[in-house]
């Protein structure tokens, strides 16, 4: 999957399936990395990773899915 990028290009998130960690239940990998000056960090590393089950992670798909619908309804 191709990188998405937020706020300026400063957030460059990468979701993944981690085949090295296929024997764990989760093993969807939610990676974030921070290329901004130290006072405008989110995060406290510049990268961070946030493993899912197939559950969370097409639990987090939905909820994006339902926010951008209705962010398509209310915008007509």
């Amino acid at each position: 999957m191709q990188p998405i990028y937020l706020l300026d290009d400063s957030l460059e998130l990468e979701i993944f399936f981690s085949s090295e960690d296929c024997d764990l239940e989760d093993n969807i990998c939610l990676r974030v990395m921070e290329s901004c000056p130290e006072d405008e960090k989110i995060f406290k590393h510049d990268e961070s990773h946030l493993f899912l089950t197939r559950k969370q992670a097409r639990a987090l798909a939905d909820a994006l899915l339902n926010a951008a619908r209705s962010s398509e309804e209310k915008s007509l």
